[in-house]
């Protein structure tokens, strides 16, 4: 259980460190630029410590898809980067692969 928890934050890290990225300028501005490298610091840290039990090809989609996701609605809600149609159906379908995974695969080993 402790492995998904490991994922969950390391998701969360990135997503922080990808906001931060977009505040940084370039990296010319130093407080958001020091949060890019101690959130993705912390997320691969974390995430290397997932594939100590969860398959790399799983960790990978899921940490991908819900980063994907959740980057999209940060985006959306704080830089007001609004979306068509075709882009939130292609993330409903990457959060869906994501679902189908975690409830149909064998793999994860739950």
């Amino acid at each position: 259980m402790k492995n998904w928890i490991f994922l969950c934050v390391a998701i969360v890290s990135e997503v922080i460190a990808t906001s931060a990225l977009k505040q940084s300028d370039g990296f010319t501005k130093l407080g958001p630029s020091v949060v890019v490298i101690i959130g993705y610091g912390i997320a691969f840290y974390l995430l290397a410590l997932t594939l100590r039990s969860i398959p790399m090809g799983v960790s990978y989609a899921i940490w991908s898809g819900l980063g994907v996701a959740l980057i999209t609605l940060v985006g959306w809600f704080v830089y007001d980067q609004k979306l068509d149609f075709a882009a939130l159906v292609g993330i409903g379908l990457i959060i869906s692969g994501v679902i189908v995974m975690n409830v149909f695969s064998k793999t994860l080993g739950h």
